[in-house]
């Protein structure tokens, strides 16, 4: 079984309906509540995989739980509220572990306005286990930006650099709230679609494209000015190459967005964007056109929950 299996199942089997705008294919759920709508997100992070809490600091642990919700909050241009934290705790933990980890959570979150409000707490044998949930609601001047309005024609942009992101920067990494209120309020319309990355862009613009029902061409010339540094240490040491690393490794959380192709992004919202391709018709899939011209298929090789 695979994640998009899994996924697809759920969205069969779990229907949007009554005060339910957008149930499971998103970065975050949209229901309406007494007129008001509200977002909702889940992220589950598990020790030896998400983090190594024998390698890792706590606060730091703690940071990254809080962050990964809020950038699905960024994924749909809303701004958070409100946070519940459940956590399974090693037996073996002492009450300042505890102090360590929500430091680092109570930190990012005030940075961006968010309220840690409940949760719950259990104890095993066993790693942690650090499951958030977050509540957000739409800033005033746009409506959430969702996976599904991405048309042909638009070009495609992500806001900063790919890969390598097991060297440091999935611990560290700033959520992209900031700069989604600022897109979703200058650029309007025109910003059909955006999502973030957390899985690898050959794995998360498949996403996008399914939930748009189109096509997109990465331009492997353009793709390569977003590579990140850190890409190419890690192609010095696996003998994959430094544009692999950038369309595989996952955990970048940068924004993908998807806007009318004849808009000057930077100019128009001044925030830093690099374009990577352009959507196409459905037929073509998911492509990259490399430096010699030709195309080929983009398959998805990032991270796979469930394999």
């Amino acid at each position: 079984m695979r994640e998009s299996e899994l996924l697809s199942w759920l969205e069969d089997a779990f229907p949007s309906r009554g005060g339910v705008r957008l149930g499971v294919g998103d970065d975050m759920a949209i229901v309406t509540v007494g007129g008001r709508e509200l977002l909702l997100t889940a992220d589950m992070l598990l020790d030896g995989v998400h983090f190594d809490s024998e390698t890792h600091g706590l606060a730091e642990i703690g940071y990254k739980a809080i962050a990964c919700s809020l950038s699905d909050c960024a994924g749909m241009g809303v701004k958070p509220v409100a946070a519940t934290v459940s956590l399974a705790l090693p037996r073996r933990w002492q009450m300042v572990d505890s102090e360590q980890l929500f430091g680092g959570m109570r930190g990012v979150a005030e940075r961006f306005g968010c309220a840690i409000v409940g949760g719950d707490t259990t104890a095993w044998d066993k790693p942690l286990v650090i499951d958030v949930a977050m509540v957000a609601e739409p800033f005033e001047t746009h409506d959430p930006v969702l996976r599904s309005g991405a048309v042909v024609g638009d070009r495609l942009f992500v806001t900063g650099r790919l890969g390598g992101s097991l060297l440091g920067r999935h611990l560290q990494f700033t959520p992209r709230v900031m700069e989604a209120q600022v897109l979703g309020e200058r650029l309007g319309a025109d910003l059909h679609a955006m999502m973030d990355l957390s899985d690898g862009i050959s794995t998360d613009l498949p996403r996008l494209c399914d939930a748009s029902g189109i096509g997109a061409r990465l331009d492997e010339g353009l793709l390569g000015e977003v590579v990140s540094a850190e890409a190419s240490r890690m192609a010095k040491r696996d003998g994959r190459s430094a544009m692999e690393h950038a369309l595989c490794d996952g955990e970048d959380f940068e924004l993908l967005l998807a806007v009318e192709g004849n808009v000057d992004v930077a100019e128009v919202s001044g925030v830093a964007v690099w374009p990577v391709g352009e959507i196409v018709s459905s037929e073509v899939g998911v492509v990259m056109c490399g430096t010699d011209g030709v195309d080929r298929v983009v398959g998805a090789g990032g991270f796979e929950h469930l394999t």
